[in-house]
Formats: C-alpha cells, structure tokens, sequence
C-alpha cells in the first residue's frame, strides 16, 4: 500500500499544481489511478480520505460508483428475474453481451451518457470527478479505456479513473490482473496514468 500511496501523492499535488498536470492532452482533463484489484476494499477508504484532504484544499469532489450506473442500467432495461433466468437458458456470455447493448447504445442507457448527467453542473476549475469502482465491469461488460474515449470532448471537468489493474513491464495495464486476459498497452487509454 506504500508505494500506492506515494502515487496518490504525486496525483494529489498535479491535481492541485496551477494549471494541473494530470492531462497529457489539453482537451483530455482525466487520468487513470491504479491499484492492486486485491487492495480494492482497503482502498476504497484510501480514495475517501484522498477526496477529503482535496476537499479540504478548496476542491469539489463528485464520486461517481460505476457499479451503481452499472445497475442502474441493468434495472432501467430489464428485470433481475429476466436476467438470471436468461444467464441459465443462454449462458453468461450472450447475457454479458446483452448488458453490454444496454451499456453503449444510445437506445438504452450509455455509460458516458449516466457519467456526464451526474457531473452536469460542475466546474473544472472547481471539481475533479472521482470514478470509483470500474471493477463492477470486469470481465468485460464495458472497457475503460471505451469511456475514457467517449468522454473525450464532452467535458472539461477533471476526472480521476480509479483502475483496479496491474501494470506490467513499463507500458501495459492487466485489467483485475485476469489470466487470459491479454495486457492494454498504456497508450491504448491516452491519458496520464499514475
């Protein structure tokens, strides 16, 4: 957790340097955080207590949980009971796809779309967005780096994604650290990643 929290430090003083440095394009305010997915619990308190010492700094934080835009959507589109009977009559992949549909297309409730309607009155100068618990997506119900891009132009509110992956070598990210699950190249995501 040490070498986890000297990252957030570094993330805390380029969220608060003026002008920030946590964008490598100027029209791109977000950056990627991440952390050990077995630490998620443990740090789930450590992103509250991050939030407040900025709070505390004259900053506005808005926590967005993609778990719960993730249900939302699922309970906005379909019914629990439908879902699971589904699962069993058709399996977890085309059930997976199905929430997929639900989650990027315009006709049902769009990730990006949930995103920017919660964060509709902020203020970049004022407030970064927190997007906590990506891990709600995992195996592959919405890809991070899909959001990222189709937040892209859409607002200029800083947005901090919080990622439960591990980095390996110098220029990949495991998303939950699956097996199988082949690495995404940091350049994939287009943003600083701390």
């Amino acid at each position: 957790m040490q070498f986890v929290n000297q990252r957030l430090k570094q993330l805390e003083a380029d969220l608060l340097a003026q002008p920030m440095r946590i964008s490598v394009y100027h029209d791109l305010p977000f950056t990627l955080f991440h952390y050990p997915p077995q630490l998620e619990f443990q740090f789930r308190e450590e992103i509250h207590r991050f939030g407040t010492r900025l709070e505390n700094k004259s900053k506005k934080i808005i926590t967005i949980s993609l778990a719960e835009l993730l249900w939302y959507a699922v309970l906005e589109n379909d019914t629990l009971n439908n879902i699971t009977e589904n699962e069993k009559k058709f399996g977890f992949n085309r059930q997976s796809e199905v929430i997929q549909t639900y989650l990027s297309l315009e006709d049902f409730t769009p990730l990006p779309q949930m995103v920017l309607k919660k964060i509709k009155n902020a203020k970049p100068e004022s407030h970064i967005v927190f997007l906590v618990r990506a891990g709600a997506m995992a195996p592959n119900l919405y890809r991070m780096s899909i959001l990222l891009s189709e937040l892209h132009g859409k607002t200029m509110v800083p947005i901090v994604l919080f990622y439960p992956g591990l980095k390996e070598g110098e220029a990949q990210l495991r998303y939950m650290g699956m097996e199988g699950r082949d690495a995404i190249s940091r350049s994939n995501y287009r943003v600083k990643i701390y």
